[in-house]
């Protein structure tokens, strides 16, 4: 009945699967878990998560190249046997024990099923040298299904969402971006010009690996390497993008020199700002736009 597709790189995934496992046991369901591990390379952690192909209808598989989030699901998609998948970052946790349940129920048989259940942020504050992503996501991820509902296109991310099967295959994730970034953004895109309904439920996932601050930003820049590819070539429309949108409108002013200028001279004094305790979602916004106009610059 159900696939659930886990995705893993250099992380204990085993708990994750245990709680689904157990979750999906006790509703009398066909269902299978497959973890797909990119080619990690902590040997600790690949084998306690082998412990995961104990468990019955769970399996633990490496691959043999590191493919990338992207790819990585498309390759879960392939190796799943149910039309319905469920697809999970291995980071995550569901809030409460009826997770599953939740999305067995909500499952409308015989239609295109996409739905999104949410991401949620422990309450405690990270370490210090984390705050960024918490806050990050706390603010720009985590919206109440009211606030979902009012834009299904724009607040949904592909860290805790259940999709048909073949949706994924008619419109799988780009095989042009292997780092990371806007590979699910490209996805929901394709699903939203094709008319597909993207549904919303209360049933969030705890995201409980925080990178460090300056991780995070290292991973914007490349997710903004990854926009601009893009948009240079047609694969998006820069409309679409918030930053990118924002980007052409200064273009259009003749103002990224300028821009560009004001980002080197204040590059290193926002640096400090978002590595703090208290970082400014505000000059993070700043910081991004500015080195997509540095990237851009230079092209």
């Amino acid at each position: 009945m159900i696939s659930i597709l886990i995705p893993t790189y250099n992380y204990f995934t085993f708990p994750l699967v245990n709680e689904l496992f157990n979750q999906a046991s006790v509703l009398n369901i066909e269902f299978e878990i497959i973890v797909l591990d990119d080619c990690s390379t902590n040997q600790e952690i690949i084998k306690q998560n082998e412990t995961i192909n104990q468990l019955s209808h769970c399996r633990y598989e490496i691959n043999e190249t590191n493919l990338g989030r992207g790819l990585n699901i498309n390759r879960l998609v392939s190796l799943a046997k149910y039309d319905i998948v469920l697809i999970m970052d291995c980071d995550t946790m569901p809030k409460d024990n009826l997770f599953i349940e939740k999305y067995i129920k909500a499952i409308q048989p015989n239609e295109q099923n996409v739905i999104f259940g949410g991401i949620i942020y422990q309450k405690e504050k990270p370490k210090e040298n984390e705050m960024l992503r918490w806050v990050y996501g706390n603010s720009r991820e985590s919206f109440p299904i009211e606030k979902r509902k009012q834009k299904p296109y724009h607040f949904v991310l592909t860290s805790n969402i259940l999709i048909s099967k073949n949706i994924l295959e008619k419109y799988s994730f780009p095989d042009y971006i292997s780092s990371y970034g806007y590979e699910d953004i490209v996805l929901v895109i394709s699903i939203k010009n094709k008319g597909i309904e993207i549904n919303h439920i209360q049933n969030p996932t705890f995201h409980l690996n925080l990178e460090t601050s300056e991780a995070f930003i290292t991973k914007y820049h490349s997710s903004l390497r990854n926009l601009k590819f893009l948009i240079e070539n047609n694969k998006i429309n820069h409309n679409e993008i918030g930053i990118s949108s924002m980007y052409y409108k200064l273009k259009k002013l003749n103002l990224i020199g300028a821009y560009s200028l004001f980002f080197d001279i204040f590059k290193s004094a926002m640096i400090n700002n978002l590595v703090s305790n208290n970082p400014s979602l505000f000059i993070f916004d700043i910081y991004r736009l500015g080195f997509f106009c540095s990237i851009n610059k230079k092209s």
